[in-house]
């Protein structure tokens, strides 16, 4: 690879690749993929109602030509419903705008120029899962997204190939589980070094890692293994890390040490791509922009990012906590208002949604197995307050049962049932010392807001946020009254994080550490990272570490 984010399967990677990403047709205008329609480094100028049928001819490159080799069609996500026809015969359909999918086109590729079609309903459907799109966008809603916002490639792969890997980390072992046909496989692991390489029949194995090659990661010092695979036709490439997360009294526990999330909500939006980067290394920019500031933790809100993000997340040690992104009906009344006047409980055994609950479960459980092995994960969030809410003592269960290597926040912010990892508040507007309620690790997830505008570097004439300043340092100011007079004192009964709202502006939200652009930081670095000190300081004295 030219660049370390060409290939858009990091966790998978394999030689036989050719992106498609560039100039394609949308309702017979030009529009470059994989940006939005919506998006200006799309370059699109046509309408863009709820039906779009892209275009793009593709020759296959050489090096996807050999015997019994067979062609996968991938892409990164399409919101919300993809037809996909190869020289006019349709290879298949997915729903869902978040999640990669792709299907095995080999029967429908022809000698020479090839005709690749997808045909894209997105009317917003609360069925599917949605986030923070919106068609009338205002306020905390954003502009909606499109059709195809992530890359499309293709790959060649022979009858032994490797399907999937699953890594299931320790403190000193990797559990191996390998999806293929192949009747034996071989494993080679490298740290400073290469010190394994082995021959192995089994599907699932256990591989201990020498003590003299034990690396813990951390956010300071994210160690990675390489591994290698390979079959008699197949070889491809990964990595993993050595880390545990768990829940135990009021910690959370990374690598057996209690750790304090110094966290940021992240929303993923950019002025000029809206869900995407003008480039990839973005991402790895705004990691660095937060370690910056002192944070050690991104709340990745409502949006499932390309593996780019993750990808880049395990590389610079950044945690992460993943919201599942939802769907159903969001009530300003009963999911904004009256939470926030106090009135925070409501059951959420709703009858006569058997479909959205359907949806949000697959989307659900796909979204843990795509993501499962990126160490960075620490966490995910089920519901955000209350938007689509069904049955989180259910899905809490189900991806229990399913992954039970991190934390869940069943229930961010309020309407609380029974079962969580933690107890989640949002709190705006004010501070106040949280009190333990549930003998459980204390997570305020949701906090601050404060906003500050920059001239020249905003994108509406709407403007929003949870409190007014004026300057660098009445913005900062606000922000250490905020931690020093809630967050400070509530670790004493328990807290174990906080994240702020949050990392950028977003369209009216101006509430951001950073302005839309990313061209200008609100804050005073230094005078953050002197509370970020004064933070961990007092973590380590109530756990005595």
């Amino acid at each position: 690879m030219k660049n370390k984010y060409d290939y858009p399967r990091p966790q998978l990677y394999r030689e036989s690749f050719q992106s498609l990403d560039g100039e394609w047709l949308l309702n017979q205008q030009t529009i470059q993929v994989p940006y939005p329609p919506q998006a200006p480094l799309s370059c699109y100028q046509g309408e863009i109602g709820e039906h779009l049928h892209y275009q793009k001819t593709f020759i296959l490159d050489d090096h996807m030509f050999g015997k019994e080799k067979s062609i996968h069609l991938h892409f990164g996500a399409v919101d919300q419903i993809a037809k996909v026809f190869i020289n006019h015969q349709c290879v298949g359909e997915h729903q869902g705008g978040y999640l990669p999918f792709w299907f095995d086109i080999t029967s429908f590729i022809q000698d020479g120029e090839n005709l690749l079609e997808v045909q894209v309903t997105d009317q917003l459907s609360d069925l599917y899962p949605y986030g923070k799109q919106k068609k009338k966008s205002g306020g905390m809603w954003y502009t909606p997204v499109s059709g195809i916002w992530q890359s499309v490639w293709l790959e060649a792969v022979q009858s032994h190939y490797i399907q999937d890997l699953k890594i299931t980390p320790s403190l000193d072992q990797i559990h191996l589980h390998i999806e293929t046909t192949a009747d034996y496989y071989q494993v080679s692991i490298v740290a400073d070094e290469l010190f394994l390489k082995e021959i192995f029949h089994d599907k699932d194995i256990d591989i201990d890692i020498p003590s003299s090659y034990r690396h813990l990661w951390t956010t300071e010092n994210p160690y990675l293994y390489r591994i290698f695979i390979d079959t008699d036709n197949d070889h491809v490439e990964s990595y993993f890390a050595l880390r545990t997360v768990e829940v135990k009294n009021q910690d959370i526990l990374l690598n057996g040490k209690p750790i304090f999330i110094h966290g940021v909500l992240d929303q993923g939006y950019f002025h000029d791509g809206l869900y995407l980067p003008h480039q990839m290394n973005e991402y790895e920019k705004d990691i660095l922009r937060m370690k910056e500031l002192g944070f050690n933790c991104l709340r990745k809100h409502i949006k499932v990012e390309p593996e780019a993000f993750y990808f880049a997340c395990d590389q610079l040690g950044m945690l992460v906590i993943q919201d599942h992104v939802n769907n159903g009906q969001y009530h300003y009344i009963r999911d904004t208002v009256l939470p926030n006047l106090g009135f925070k409980y409501r059951l959420d055994h709703v009858r006569g949604k058997q479909l959205q609950k359907y949806i949000y479960q697959k989307h659900m459980l796909d979204t843990l197995k795509h993501l499962y092995n990126h160490p960075c994960i620490i966490g995910y969030t089920i519901f955000n307050e209350g938007w689509g809410q069904i049955q989180a003592d259910n899905m809490y269960q189900l991806c229990q049962d399913y992954d039970s290597s991190r934390f869940y926040d069943a229930t961010s912010g309020w309407f609380h049932q029974k079962l969580s990892d933690v107890q989640s508040e949002h709190v705006y507007f004010r501070n106040k010392v949280l009190k333990n309620k549930q003998n459980r690790p204390i997570l305020l997830s949701e906090c601050g807001g404060y906003t500050r505008i920059v001239d020249q570097h905003v994108y509406s004439s709407r403007h929003y946020g949870y409190g007014t300043t004026h300057s660098e340092e009445e913005l900062t100011d606000q922000m250490i009254k905020m931690y020093e007079e809630m967050v400070l004192p509530s670790i004493d009964h328990g807290l174990c994080g906080c994240i702020y709202t949050q990392l950028s502006d977003i369209e009216d939200e101006i509430n951001g550490l950073y302005t839309y652009d990313r061209q200008v930081c609100k804050v005073n670095k230094q005078r953050l990272l002197k509370l970020q000190k004064q933070i961990q300081k007092a973590f380590e004295e109530k756990k005595r570490i």
